[in-house]
């Protein structure tokens, strides 16, 4: 072997050498470094149980999230909780159980669920439907989350003015009658905001279509629920759709069906189950994008906003059709007017497409809390535009009117 040789294989042996002492000290570091988790503990509080299209909504995104991380996680759930007396509790357990994420959802959790997030940096806590992440205090750890649901309450509309449309011009009602009924919660901004895309789009198959709104003022009851459907229904309204947690107004018309023609429109699961006469089509906010996604950061200990594919405001998340955040359920052939799958489908494109003209026509709003506070319609207002939950929040005159029954 020539020096020269020896040389060669000297220095190469000593290239592999440093090579092999760099990747050991790189693993080193990164093994030192990684933060990532190999499980971790999902908790969940729900103001209900499967029994409520909302509460079993949310069930689905959990069940969902089981499948897609298996092994990787263990999840303890709070059911029943009421919204302000049994939250305290519920959350005080699932800290105690070693829980790294819990999820709250409903709205009136937010304020007690951003208490404990400050009390507890170390767990995130992720608030479906709220508004207050980006509010003094803002948290690293808290974080609110929402569908565009405007989106699937137009689409709704639209179909629901198809069948009405569909009434005029086989003569069963006239143009005049073309009232629609509104089961509503409360009087709060995301409510306000959903029954009015629903409007929009029956006006955008049925110009002269007027609505009435009565408010229940609780989010689960069936019963009350059920008897305000019955007297929207004796007050001549011909489609009903609801934003409240039970299938209480879908019964309702379907029980009054066989002596008047009734429609509904549903929201959070299909509802052609429980009406399968009334039932039109059902919307809903699509939770597992967001609940898979949340729950991979954690395990990898990256920050929710960089890791959840979504429109990101502060500490705050939502997106519709686009990423699938929100989603039509199935259409009623039997009961849908023809024309109807054809709507949905062209709807869905073009919100996927970026389109959000909903709230603009020739209408004046009235501010829920100041009727003195108008907004023009006519240049449009652009809802989601800096957060999740839904801010449009004005009664339209003339076409939207609140009643209240004995």
């Amino acid at each position: 072997m020539t020096s020269e040789v020896r040389r060669n294989l000297i220095i190469t042996a000593a290239a592999s050498l440093i090579v092999l002492m760099i990747f050991a000290a790189v693993h080193f570091i990164n093994k030192a470094t990684d933060t990532s988790k190999e499980h971790i503990k999902v908790g969940f509080v729900y103001d209900s149980d499967e029994s409520t299209p909302y509460t079993a909504n949310f069930i689905k995104a959990q069940k969902a999230m089981e499948r897609e991380l298996g092994s990787k996680v263990t999840v303890a759930v709070k059911t029943n909780i009421h919204q302000t007396d049994g939250i305290d509790t519920a959350i005080e357990e699932l800290i105690g159980e070693g829980c790294d994420i819990i999820f709250t959802t409903s709205y009136n959790y937010g304020e007690i669920a951003k208490r404990y997030a400050s009390e507890h940096p170390d767990i995130q806590f992720c608030e479906a439907t709220c508004d207050n992440a980006d509010t003094d205090p803002v948290l690293d750890n808290y974080h609110t989350f929402m569908g565009e649901i405007y989106q699937g309450r137009y689409i709704s509309g639209a179909v629901a003015g198809l069948k009405l449309k569909e009434l005029i011009d086989s003569g069963v009602i006239t143009p005049e009658q073309a009232k629609i009924g509104y089961i509503a919660a409360y009087e709060t901004p995301e409510v306000i905001s959903g029954y009015t895309a629903f409007l929009l789009g029956v006006r955008s198959e049925v110009p002269s279509a007027y609505m009435e709104v009565v408010y229940t003022n609780t989010w689960t009851d069936y019963a009350a629920e059920k008897k305000l459907a019955r007297q929207l229904i004796a007050d001549d309204c011909v489609i009903l759709s609801q934003h409240s947690d039970t299938n209480g107004p879908a019964v309702a018309c379907e029980e009054a069906y066989g002596t008047k023609p009734v429609y509904h429109v549903g929201y959070n699961q299909s509802m052609i189950d429980v009406a399968p006469t009334a039932s039109l089509i059902s919307s809903r906010i699509n939770w597992t994008p967001y609940i898979i996604s949340a729950c991979r950061a954690v395990l990898a200990d990256k920050p929710i906003e960089k890791y959840v594919d979504g429109n990101v405001y502060g500490h705050d998340m939502g997106a519709g059709f686009d990423l699938g955040w929100v989603e039509m359920l199935e259409l009623n052939r039997l009961a849908a007017a023809e024309g109807s799958a054809e709507k949905v489908a062209e709807l869905e494109e073009k919100f996927k497409d970026g389109w959000n003209e909903v709230f603009k026509g020739s209408y004046t709003g009235r501010a829920y809390n100041d009727p003195s506070r108008t907004y023009d319609l006519s240049d449009g207002y652009i809802e989601n535009e800096r957060s999740s939950a839904p801010t449009f929040s004005y009664i339209l005159d003339d076409v939207i009117k609140i009643v209240s029954f004995e």
